[in-house]
């Protein structure tokens, strides 16, 4: 008699819910109305209708919400029984309470300072995930997104800062012409307004992809690749270059470089600092490990990226002060008694940067190039690439296309050796030289280098 009226609250709910419930369902039976559609019939989720076929894949980001809501879900089973009745359970609970939601706030924010990155260039969304998922907890991220892939990641994300440093042919069996990836940076920026974006004012098809966004830093990084950006996007006219850096169309329909909220000042003298100058009037010298001109605009460009993610760009140009490579790229490395110095050029923009860097030495240099998934299968784009800016040195054509890489070098008048084996190839080119070899290579080719080092 006492257990049963202690449960006859429970029992007389249960009664009364079940009842309620059947009681409704039946006159739906009986009085309400059938419409029957192909809208309602189609699977119902939050409100939306489906849109995609089976087998598509959710954005990382569901699944975490799915597992933070699953998680704390469960934590309330455990905080509940407090809430309702602390006399009940004592005080000895209570604190055993307090110290359970003190370690999850700790699990949870563990890792807060951390920063994940998918340092080793893979820059498609595999790579971004491996990237996040083996970083465990963390707020911050900085990734690098293959151009054809920035939408996608973006709507994936909602990303805090994008920055958009150049645009030119890559890859082209597997991606779309540079017209039509700008196009897309312009719709998905356009659709972010809480991103702020870094985008390089010199480059026009990356002003175009950035022009839409709601907010915009623009930076003079300058860029020495014209060609894929020769018509306008905007009126189909055409770009005419300055040589001070500034572009316009010809066929005045306005669209014309932006002014820059912070501008490169690269010297060719290797006594004075290079400089970012900003518009405000502050300058801070750029002082980096790292060769190239291309390096000090990418420097300048993530110092205004860290300003729009509120970190001070003094600190941060110091911070990058230090890095010696990134993922081996400008790594000396021995191969047998020779040493060499690795660069990874991707495409026919980053090729020419190198190709200028060099080409003032006059030591050996190898060229190492792969046509693999990763690199792209056509290897076409060697065309694009001015290799007669090395007619002066000592080259020697390797990696899985050296074939293709050695007909090129004779067109552009480049005397050459050819070595099917990228290790032969240093050894070759190391013959009778006491220099440190540059070698340049495209991806795979790059990792294959990097992973026969001695």
């Amino acid at each position: 008699h006492v257990v049963l009226r202690d449960y006859l609250l429970a029992i007389v709910f249960l009664i009364l819910g079940g009842a309620v419930g059947t009681l409704f369902a039946v006159l739906n039976l009986f009085l309400g109305k059938r419409r029957p559609n192909r809208s309602k019939e189609e699977p119902y989720e939050c409100g939306l209708p489906s849109e995609v076929q089976r087998g598509f894949r959710f954005g990382i980001s569901f699944y975490m919400v799915a597992m933070l809501f699953i998680l704390f879900d469960i934590e309330v089973i455990f905080l509940y029984p407090i809430a309702v009745d602390l006399r009940a359970f004592g005080t000895f609970a209570m604190g055993e309470t307090v110290v359970f939601v003190v370690l999850l706030t700790v699990a949870l924010g563990a890792g807060g300072g951390d920063v994940v990155s998918n340092e080793t260039g893979s820059n498609m969304p595999p790579g971004h995930v491996a990237a996040l998922v083996g970083a465990g907890r963390t707020t911050q991220a900085v990734l690098e997104v293959d151009e054809i892939y920035l939408p996608r990641v973006l709507s994936a994300t909602s990303a805090d800062v994008v920055l958009l440093l150049n645009l030119s042919r890559d890859q082209l069996d597997r991606t779309n012409e540079v017209r039509m990836v700008a196009g897309r940076w312009r719709a998905a920026l356009a659709a972010a307004p809480h991103t702020a974006v870094v985008a390089n004012a010199d480059d026009p098809l990356v002003v175009w992809g950035a022009g839409a966004a709601a907010q915009v830093h623009w930076v003079a990084a300058g860029t020495r690749w014209h060609l894929d950006a020769a018509g306008c996007p905007a009126c189909e006219g055409r770009i005419s270059f300055g040589g001070d850096g500034s572009w316009t169309c010809t066929a005045g329909c306005g669209f014309a470089r932006p002014a820059p909220e912070a501008s490169l000042q690269f010297s060719e003298d290797a006594s004075e600092p290079h400089r970012g100058v900003w518009a405000d009037g502050r300058v801070h010298d750029i002082s980096l490990l790292l060769p190239g001109r291309f390096n000090h605009a990418n420097a300048l460009m993530a110092a205004v990226a860290a300003e729009a993610g509120g970190i001070d760009a003094a600190l941060a140009l110091a911070a990058m002060s230090g890095v010696e490579n990134v993922a081996g790229r400008f790594t000396v490395c021995p191969f047998g008694p020779a040493q060499a110095r690795l660069m990874l050029a991707k495409n026919p923009a980053g090729w020419s940067e190198l190709l200028d860097m060099v080409a003032g030495d006059d030591g050996p240099v190898v060229v190492s190039i792969n046509a693999r998934i990763a690199d792209g299968a056509d290897p076409s784009w060697l065309w694009d690439v001015p290799f007669e800016r090395l007619g002066e040195r000592v080259v020697v054509a390797t990696g899985e296309r050296f074939r293709d890489l050695s007909v090129r070098l004779h067109y552009a008048g480049v005397a050459h050796v050819a070595h099917a084996d990228p290790v032969d190839a240093v050894a070759a080119a190391a013959e009778g030289s006491a220099r440190v070899i540059d070698v340049i290579a495209n991806y795979t080719a790059f990792n294959h280098l990097l992973a026969a080092r001695s």
